[in-house]
């Protein structure tokens, strides 16, 4: 996925402010990477976010839907709509280690809906999940 569109979605992340729920294990980092949402809202999903956003700078995400990204890494969808929040942790953990392992050093996730209408007019999503694989 090389291209201008790309090269968007980069600048848009490299440039927009993220929101960070602190993990309760103090290990997560290692293991799965730091996960931060494009608003103070969805980031409360998990739990209280830090007051402040933070910044990032990634320059080889994997960018895509839950399935795509999947697919990219695994030859083929891995989860299911009823994944517990351990088995969720695990194979974020795979993912990581699929991703790192390809090269990626973070992943982009997107709606389905919002990754077709992304590929298709270039409109890059409001809501976007992002996990830094490698956390210093």
């Amino acid at each position: 996925m090389k291209s201008e569109l790309y090269e968007r979605i980069v600048a848009h992340v490299n440039r927009k402010s993220w929101w960070h729920v602190p993990p309760v294990d103090p290990n997560a980092y290692r293991k799965r990477g730091k996960f931060l949402a494009s608003s103070f809202g969805e980031a409360e999903f998990w739990g209280r976010p830090l007051d402040d956003p933070q910044r990032v700078t990634v320059a080889m995400p994997i960018v895509g839907d839950e399935e795509t990204i999947e697919r990219g890494l695994f030859g083929k969808t891995v989860s299911t709509e009823d994944i517990s929040v351990p088995q969720r942790f695990r194979l974020d953990a795979e993912m990581k280690k699929a991703a790192l392992a390809k090269g990626y050093d973070s992943i982009l996730l997107m709606s389905p809906r919002s990754f077709v209408r992304f590929k298709s007019t270039g409109k890059i999503p409001r809501s976007l999940e992002l996990n830094i694989l490698r956390v210093s």
